[in-house]
């Protein structure tokens, strides 16, 4: 385990250097996590390892108010995220353009640092995200608001150990401490959005979605405003694609980042 000093926080980075690096100057791969029930570990025990093994440097850590990192009681507007993944890669020291991947509200992270900062950001992974445009912002507080009410619940809160098991329970209680005690769900939905044309994203990016969720249905507007854009589709998948389709989205990452990486540089 180790912490950095980034801004405000001290925040929980765990970096995987390959022993062989890719192509010998490995690139280097952020990975940042979902909202509320998620933390470092899920890629700690799915992604992080097996790209690291193929070559790849890999960075993660736990987003503000989540896992180890500091909880301030204010302050969780995506523009905050995004600020805090810039001075993740300045304190590691990541001088060249990185991918990131975005898991869920990681991805509308990913995206956001694409807008703000397109210098820092080789390619966006995006799996089962979306950018932050005003329809996400309604999303948002729809599903924060849902949340903040329904995890307040002893019987739902028995509800999921039942179906799903205790440590799905113990997350569900970590993430009801999270609404409780911070502004998070007035705050992430006043964040700043970037254009629905996606105009503001000019780097390539790449899609991972479930079909069985309903963000697959963003692939047509991926596809006609994104200027280098692939999305892949998996069948019979819900939003859990990173912990129930690991191995297909280990190959697609990691096929994605090779390629990427050693295509001509772009003219922005």
């Amino acid at each position: 385990m180790s912490r950095v000093r980034a801004g405000e926080l001290d925040v929980h980075v765990q970096r995987l250097a390959p022993e062989v690096p890719l192509d010998g100057d490995a690139p280097l791969v952020v990975c940042v996590h979902g909202l509320l029930t998620d933390s470092l570990a899920s890629y700690y025990f799915t992604l992080g390892p097996a790209l690291a093994a193929r070559g790849l440097d890999v960075l993660m850590y736990d987003l503000r108010g989540h896992g180890r990192t500091t909880r301030p009681v204010s302050g969780y507007r995506l523009e905050e995220f995004v600020d805090d993944l810039v001075a993740v890669l300045d304190v590691c020291e990541a001088t060249r353009p990185v991918h990131v991947v975005g898991n869920s509200f990681g991805a509308s992270v990913a995206f956001g640092l694409a807008a703000a900062r397109p210098d820092r950001v080789a390619s966006v992974i995006a799996i089962e995200g979306e950018p932050p445009t005003a329809a996400w912002t309604q999303h948002m507080a729809d599903g924060l608001a849902d949340a903040k009410t329904r995890l307040a619940i002893d019987e739902v809160i028995g509800w999921i150990a039942d179906n799903h098991g205790a440590h799905t329970a113990r997350l569900s209680k970590a993430a009801h401490r999270i609404l409780e005690t911070t502004t998070i769900a007035e705050d992430v939905p006043r964040s700043a959005t970037i254009a629905a044309d996606l105009s503001a994203v000019r780097c390539p990016v790449f899609a991972i979605f479930g079909g069985d969720s309903g963000l697959a249905a963003q692939v047509p507007d991926f596809e006609a405003n994104l200027a280098s854009c692939r999305c892949v589709v998996l069948p019979d998948q819900g939003h859990s694609v990173l912990v129930e389709r690991t191995a297909e989205v280990i190959d697609l990452v990691f096929e994605w980042v090779r390629d990427t990486s050693r295509a001509p540089a772009r003219v922005r």
